[in-house]
């Protein structure tokens, strides 16, 4: 059975000095230091540790047939998206990052499937960058972060952004970073057991009620980590938009449940009782094999879940590769040897 993996991370093995090329601090190298592992700083701050799987593609495809992964949908680590940047700093290394993975996905184009990064501090660059991506490099979508400097997604300077993705047919994959609160967590690792499920409720609850949804049905757009807690939290959503109207239904009047069957997860929900839960919420055309791979909080043995979870062998395959393919506009043919 066909598997596509929709949320995967992907960095060049090397970049080029960003403080020394900006003139300015805060951006993310890599020191080499041993075989197969680099630590990534910012600045002087360790950020984490990662392995020659995350740069060298060989590996990944040696890692993808122990566990029969077919495709990977192929995104730069989100500490990389420099929204803090100046702008034309952010689309510069946006423009790096692109061709990387652009080159990647040529080198196996039946293996992995790209999706870009783009400047969101600026909308003009941003839909510049969205542009060549999609005509020029032959990106399936982009990838954007669950807030851009602490502003929430119904920004009106990032609806344009969207639009212009709805128009080019293109993806878009958000993923939580940045976390609110993260200050009030430094310890047991909350910010990403936390702050992170919290971050993309705040990303998709703001598209509903900013009315971003309701503009752009035809905009296909996806959330990591299996909608973090919003699927969980519909019904106190849906409650607070049907007694609160003033303060929920401001910029718009639909109730929020309906734009369950507009949006796409990935299954990287770590639990069966979750996942069947999303099933029923949202249906399996909704619900796309993901992994965060190749990070330790994804799910180590991609697609186990959805593979050992009391499902029909068609409801398996749809999310396995049938929903991973409908959000990408992409045909099934091309996978298939």
């Amino acid at each position: 059975m066909l598997k596509i993996d929709i949320h995967t991370h992907i960095l060049p093995k090397n970049w080029p000095n960003l403080k020394e090329k900006y003139g300015y601090g805060g951006f993310i190298h890599l020191d080499h230091h041993k075989c197969g592992c680099a630590r990534m700083f910012q600045d002087d701050k360790f950020f984490r540790e990662i392995e020659a799987n995350c740069w060298d593609p060989d590996v990944r495809l040696t890692e993808c047939a122990t566990h029969q992964v077919d495709v990977q949908v192929l995104s730069t680590v989100p500490v990389m998206f420099s929204y803090w940047a100046k702008p034309e700093d952010a689309y510069d290394l946006s423009r790096f990052l692109n061709d990387h993975i652009a080159g990647v996905v040529q080198q196996h184009p039946s293996r992995f499937i790209g999706l870009g990064t783009i400047p969101m501090q600026s909308t003009e660059l941003a839909i510049k960058e969205l542009e060549r991506c999609v005509n020029e490099l032959g990106l399936a979508g982009v990838q954007i972060g669950s807030n851009v400097n602490d502003r929430n997604l119904d920004d009106a300077a990032f609806f344009p952004i969207f639009e212009a993705a709805e128009k080019l047919g293109a993806a878009a994959f958000v993923h939580p970073w940045n976390m609110m609160g993260k200050e009030l967590m430094p310890k047991y690792w909350l910010p990403w057991l936390v702050g992170m499920p919290a971050e993309t409720s705040r990303a998709i609850c703001s598209l509903i009620f900013g009315g971003v949804l309701e503009r752009l049905p035809n905009l296909r757009i996806a959330f990591a980590h299996g909608g973090g807690s919003f699927p969980a939290t519909i019904g106190r959503i849906e409650h607070g938009f049907d007694v609160r109207p003033d303060l929920c239904a401001v910029d718009n009047s639909v109730n929020p449940r309906k734009y369950l069957k507009q949006m796409y997860f990935d299954s990287l929900v770590h639990d069966p009782l979750k996942l069947k839960y999303m099933v029923d919420l949202v249906g399996a055309d909704r619900i796309a094999l993901g992994t965060d791979y190749p990070f330790p909080l994804g799910e180590l043995a991609p697609g186990k879940l959805i593979e050992t979870t009391a499902f029909s062998d068609e409801i398996k395959a749809q999310m396995l590769h049938g929903t991973a393919l409908k959000w990408l506009n992409l045909d099934k043919a091309q996978f298939i040897n």
